[in-house]
């Protein structure tokens, strides 16, 4: 297994269990909004073969905002 793999998947599973959490009726909204830019700060890059070695970041349809 890649040195980065199981901190990637432990990450992506922790932001997917917040964002069930955030959806909870009585969620503390508040420590959804400090903990998620961390823990989402604290990703690893992806383990080579998570995305197709074509894939451009910069490709794709413009964003609001974007020129």
């Amino acid at each position: 297994m890649c040195p980065n793999c199981e901190d990637f998947a432990r990450t992506v599973l922790l932001l997917g269990q917040l964002a069930l959490y955030a959806d909870m009726a009585g969620a503390d909204l508040d420590f959804v909004e400090v903990v998620s830019p961390s823990l989402a700060a604290s990703l690893p890059e992806p383990p080579l073969g998570t995305f197709p070695s074509d894939d451009d970041p910069d490709g794709g349809p413009d964003h609001p905002g974007d020129s």
